[in-house]
């Protein structure tokens, strides 16, 4: 089970992190998101963890509970696709200058539609 775990302290190693949710079961693999420019920690990150029973149990304890001063949310981490549309429509608007259209996928790789990920 993959798990989000925001507002995490900027300090906050994935060793620490990794030792949170031992407790409740065996975590397959830790990450903590780092800005790419400076190298720090955006605060969030996410944890995978084997069993979907004990990921629940680890977000039931966790969420909302204070770290350093900081009250951390821990949910099930959402696909990235959802993700993916809020930044597509970013980008579009940002690239998009006053009075000009965006090209559709489409247009821009005609007889490529059955390449193209719909959602």
């Amino acid at each position: 089970m993959q798990i989000y775990i925001g507002n995490l302290p900027y300090d906050f190693t994935e060793e620490e992190l990794r030792e949170m949710f031992d407790q409740f079961g065996e975590v397959e693999s830790v990450k903590i998101v780092m800005d790419k420019a400076s190298g720090s920690s955006k605060g969030f990150g996410f944890i995978e963890m084997e069993r979907k029973s004990e990921g629940k149990d680890a977000i039931q304890v966790l969420d909302q509970s204070a770290v350093r001063g900081r009250n951390i949310r821990v949910h099930a981490a959402r696909p990235r696709n959802g993700r993916s549309q809020r930044s597509k429509n970013k980008r579009k608007n940002h690239n998009q200058s006053d009075g000009e259209q965006q090209s559709s996928s489409a247009e821009r790789f005609p007889g490529k539609k059955e390449d193209l990920a719909v959602g």
